[in-house]
């Protein structure tokens, strides 16, 4: 639009000072010159606009993944446990077992290869309009549930585990590794009565698990 009226005012300008002929071929250059400015500028602004949106991305979403990242995981778990209405909220850890072995055995490459899995098929799982699903980092993701009983939670944390066990992965080197993984559960207000400590409630469920023989879910105990 700057450019189009640029262009007319300047040819009411030629054609006010100069001879028709002058005036045109003046007109073609300026025209020109003012339509390769615009084009580049307006190339300029589409690329800043699409680095923007990639460094927002990336500030949200884990680039091995592309689940959203802890530092979106906390920023969730804060607003939604301050949201008291029944049923609650429940959080799910993940961890997956032997993990160190899986690299030992397989070579580092299957390190980021497990994950991507790993959030895959927890992605199918997991409806994104109800949930959010996070990488808290390494092999361990997270799933947070809003308005959802500590019952619930523990059914879908089977589901999942569930999920993952007839889900083999393949490896680059075809291998296909069936992986096992542990689950802890806690919930808002059940277990917990407070956000900054439910985090730390599922945790302490996960490492029961791991303690139980792995490959199973543990639930957090009910607050007294």
């Amino acid at each position: 639009m700057v450019t189009g009226t640029t262009v007319l005012v300047d040819t009411g300008t030629l054609l006010h000072l100069l001879p028709v002929e002058e005036a045109l071929t003046d007109l073609v250059f300026v025209a020109g010159v003012l339509i390769l400015m615009a084009a580049v500028l307006g190339r300029a602004a589409a690329r800043q606009e699409q680095l923007v949106a990639a460094l927002r991305s990336q500030a949200r979403i884990d680039s091995l993944t592309a689940l959203v990242n802890r530092r979106i995981f906390g920023h969730a778990l804060r607003r939604m446990t301050t949201w008291r209405k029944a049923p609650g909220t429940a959080l799910v850890l993940v961890d997956v077992d032997a993990f160190k072995s899986i690299n030992d055995v397989h070579g580092h490459p299957a390190g980021e290869e497990v994950p991507v899995h790993l959030a895959a098929v927890l992605t199918e799982q997991v409806r994104a309009d109800d949930a959010v699903l996070s990488r808290l980092g390494g092999d361990e993701p997270a799933v947070l549930l809003p308005g959802c009983s500590a019952e619930v939670a523990e059914r879908r944390a089977e589901a999942l585990l569930d999920a993952v066990r007839s889900t083999p992965v393949t490896l680059s080197d075809g291998t296909q590794l069936v992986l096992s993984i542990s689950l802890g559960v806690a919930h808002l207000p059940q277990h917990v009565d407070g956000h900054d400590r439910l985090y730390e409630t599922a945790d302490a469920a996960l490492y029961d698990a791991k303690r139980a023989g792995r490959g199973c879910v543990a639930v957090a105990v009910a607050a007294a």
